[in-house]
C-alpha cells in the first residue's frame, strides 16, 4: 500500500470513528498554500481540526508524536484561514489528534492549541 493510500484510509477510519461520537463532517483535506487540515468537523458549537495519523505498528513511536511544532504551525495557519474565509471567528475551537493502528483508533481531544498564536 503506497502512502496516499495509506493515508485516505486512515482518514475514512477517522471520519467514521468521529461520526461514530457524534461529529458532523464539514471538510475531508481542505488545502490552502498554508497546508492541509485532515478534517475539519463540527461537534456541537466546536469545531474541530483533526490531524490523523496511521500507523502500521508502534515501532517508531506514537503517530501523534509526528504532529510537531512545525506541523502544528501549518495547521494551526490553515484553520485560521477556514475561520476566516467562513465567518467562525466566534466559533470555539478545539485541534485533534487521531491515531489509526491495525487494533486501536486513539483520540487525542486538545492535542495542542492555539494559546499565542491567534
Amino acid at each position: 500500500m503506497n502512502k496516499r493510500t495509506n493515508g485516505a484510509q486512515g482518514e475514512a477510519e477517522a471520519r467514521a470513528f468521529l461520526e461514530g461520537k457524534g461529529a458532523k463532517i464539514l471538510e475531508m483535506n481542505w488545502r490552502r498554500p498554508t497546508g492541509e487540515i485532515d478534517i475539519i468537523a463540527r461537534q456541537g458549537k466546536t469545531l474541530l481540526f483533526v490531524e490523523v495519523k496511521r500507523r502500521a505498528s508502534l515501532r517508531y513511536g506514537r503517530p501523534a508524536e509526528a504532529v510537531d511544532k512545525a506541523k502544528q504551525a501549518h495547521i494551526l495557519r490553515t484553520a485560521a484561514l477556514y475561520v476566516q474565509e467562513h465567518g467562525l471567528s466566534d466559533a470555539p475551537m478545539r485541534f485533534d489528534v487521531i491515531e489509526v493502528l491495525p487494533d486501536e483508533i486513539r483520540h487525542i481531544e486538545g492535542a495542542f492549541d492555539a494559546t499565542g498564536f491567534w
